[in-house]
């Protein structure tokens, strides 16, 4: 027995020399390779490419219904075929919230190879050494996101950082984004014009509450409605020329100089109003208790008559309010008039970060760039606008027609974020049934009327360093929410002015204007 034991342990040793052996040869032939290929500038390795095809881990949230697509999904490969690059997506797992867990991912430094930031992260990345500077990459490995992203925008994201270099791909939508929407079937209903006055306004909300425009016999009509922390009601603050933004006060000129929205006398006087139309039931009383869903479904059942959100995403909402309501049909409310103050939509057309790619992801930066670039590419539009036939589109008559979004389908892969009038036209046409698409274009056209870019426009977020609650902007929608259901009155606003500039207000104010002097 010690006999046999000692001829396993011996041969044992003999195997792991053996090897080490090689594990050591190995390690000298890829250093002398290294080497080699160094001296030469041709070279794929050099260029960051390798003849087996690579994966690419692509992280984004909000994604909407589906699965995630497997490697072997048509749509992964498709794009495999002609970039030679595998598209891993990645998403926040459900129930968790998008920003924590983006920051929770950047903490632990379980980074992706390409992510779209969201709440501020990007500017976390930056100041920390952790984001990959990107301008002599693009023009070399993504010449179509280079081209096509016009100057202004670049110049925007350069200056926000403190080096004066290209840290991310922006956002570029240079139509408007958002619109205040209109059931312009319930106006009919209720037999009045569409309102030209915040008093014509407030009429029209009062009937759609006592009027039973939906005609299910019931009062169950809720004239207009938001989301919890005042979200998504920006119509309510657009009519009185507050600079808003998904429900967060943005920046734009007051008194002749930038300001934050949140503090401005516009402001004060939006809040009253809807006050007011909270009190008088005229504003969903469960307004600051809706999540995303559940105001969602409140609009897709056909109980709620005026809105604020994205026209080109109306369409499967639409086809949900058909299915309660045949006549269903949505407008775009052009701005109430407010008399002494000039409404107006806010535009958000460049700087916001899109993409951006970690310097611990450095190594595989030319394939994320690679990827990114094919859904950049005009050649490659009806792919990305159509995907793939029986998952994303069908055709009928010999033309595709896009299917809806599904939890049980496949979502279909993307990374383009770049939005013109020519380029909504085709998506309107690809999107929306023929009977639909002049509902959609009518929107827009009033979004158009009343939309204008704001001042605080690319402003970069490290104009909030060290000041996370006003970045947040927790103190606002405390107020906000605390005034608007009665519990605090209106004067409080004056507490809430001389708070916030007490927390850094002034400080974050200085900042903004250094920036826009040098961004204008």
């Amino acid at each position: 027995m010690k006999k046999k034991m000692f001829l396993f342990f011996l041969s044992a040793m003999m195997l792991l020399l053996l090897l080490a052996v090689g594990c050591s040869d190995d390690s000298t032939t890829s250093e002398t390779d290294e080497d080699n290929q160094s001296t030469d500038s041709d070279t794929t390795e050099q260029e960051g490419e390798t003849d087996e095809a690579a994966t690419v881990t692509v992280f984004k949230s909000h994604i909407g219904k589906g699965t995630i697509p497997e490697s072997d999904d048509p749509h992964v490969q498709y794009v495999k075929e002609n970039t030679g690059v595998e598209y891993q997506l990645e998403t926040t797992p459900p129930g968790s919230e998008p920003a924590e867990y983006i920051n929770l991912m950047v903490a632990s430094k379980d980074f992706p190879d390409i992510l779209r930031p969201i709440g501020g992260v990007e500017q976390t990345l930056i100041t920390q050494g952790g984001a990959l500077a990107l301008d002599d990459l693009l023009p070399k490995y993504a010449p179509n996101v280079w081209e096509r992203i016009p100057e202004e925008a670049w110049n925007i994201v350069r200056s926000a950082s403190p080096d004066g270099k290209i840290y991310y791909v922006p956002k570029v939508y240079l139509i408007p984004e958002r619109a205040a929407l209109l059931r312009q079937d319930w106006l009919d209903n209720v037999g009045l014009d569409m309102p030209e006055t915040l008093e014509e306004y407030k009429e029209m909300l009062i009937a759609f509450r006592d009027q039973d425009p939906n005609g299910n016999g019931e009062q169950d009509e809720l004239p207009t409605s938001g989301r919890e922390f005042g979200r998504w009601m920006d119509h309510l603050f657009a009519m009185f020329g507050v600079a808003m933004w998904e429900g967060y006060p943005e920046w734009d000129i007051y008194d002749g100089e930038i300001n934050y929205a949140g503090t401005s006398d516009n402001m004060k006087a939006a809040i009253s109003f809807i006050r007011e139309l909270y009190d008088e039931k005229l504003l969903d009383n469960e307004t600051f208790l809706n999540k995303g869903d559940v105001w969602t479904a409140k609009i897709n059942n056909n109980l709620v008559g005026s809105w604020y959100h994205l026209p080109a995403n109306l369409r499967d909402r639409y086809a949900a309010m058909k299915e309660g309501d045949e006549n269903a049909y949505v407008a775009g409310m052009p701005m109430p008039e407010v008399d002494g103050y000039d409404g107006f939509i806010t535009q958000k057309s460049m700087g916001e970060p899109e993409w951006m790619i970690p310097v611990a992801s450095e190594e595989n930066a030319a394939n994320a760039l690679k990827l990114l670039d094919f859904f950049y590419d005009p050649a490659n539009a009806d792919f990305i606008q159509y995907g793939i036939e029986g998952v994303q589109h069908e055709v009928v008559d010999g033309e595709k027609r896009l299917l809806p979004s599904s939890d049980d389908k496949p979502i279909a892969l993307g990374m383009l974020n770049l939005t013109t009038d020519e380029s909504m036209e085709v998506r309107i046409k690809n999107s929306f049934p023929e009977d639909q698409q002049q509902m959609v274009r009518d929107i827009f056209e009033v979004s158009k009327a009343d939309a204008r870019r704001i001042a605080g426009d690319g402003m970069p977020s490290t104009v909030y360093q060290g000041y996370p609650d006003i970045q947040s902007h927790k103190l606002f929608q405390e107020y906000l929410t605390k005034i608007v259901i009665g519990e605090w009155p209106i004067d409080k606003f004056d507490e809430f002015v001389e708070e916030w500039h007490q927390a850094g207000g002034e400080e974050v104010t200085q900042r903004v204007q250094e920036w826009y002097d040098t961004a204008k």
